[in-house]
């Protein structure tokens, strides 16, 4: 039987940053980034992006960050689930989430998937992700930064439409 998963919301950033911050830095890509909880914390805090978790019973189930500013808006800069809860649907609901939210004001969702992570990889392409570009060894020697756009338009089109 599938559950659905409980309702994406926005963080409560006082009594949950850390707790996201954490599962970060025990998971990967960012075990092999040796992410410091400093260094989550303050990605989690940044008041320019846009935090939402799935709470369980537990905490914080999965969280995503989105950006919503500059060039690439509609970027999701962390897709984070609890080791626990993988496997589950907690990844694909915030994703889903993530997608309809950018696509509301941007006719493009981009995500980074590392060179090391292929699972991650085939499980974006699956969703209609494609590859744009490689970004060589941007945060860390030998490894890659695979940039990917899912896209409904062009932003002309998407300003004409939307007008």
């Amino acid at each position: 039987m599938i559950v659905d998963p409980p309702p994406v919301e926005p963080i409560d950033r006082s009594r949950e940053a850390a707790e996201c911050a954490e599962m970060m830095v025990t998971s990967e890509p960012w075990l092999t980034f040796r992410l410091t909880r400093e260094m989550a914390r303050a990605a989690v805090d940044d008041q320019g992006r846009e935090v939402h978790v799935i709470r369980d019973a537990h905490g914080v189930a999965g969280f995503v960050v989105i950006d919503m500013r500059g060039l690439l808006r509609g970027y999701i800069s962390i897709l984070c689930v609890r080791a626990d809860r993988r496997g589950q649907g907690i990844g694909s609901a915030l994703l889903d989430w993530a997608e309809a939210r950018i696509l509301r004001e941007s006719p493009n969702v981009f995500i980074c998937v590392s060179s090391f992570n292929p699972d991650a990889r085939r499980l974006y392409e699956r969703r209609g992700f494609a590859l744009v570009g490689t970004l060589p060894e941007l945060l860390m020697a030998g490894h890659d930064e695979l940039l990917l756009r899912k896209t409904t338009g062009t932003w002309r089109d998407f300003l004409r439409t939307s007008a």
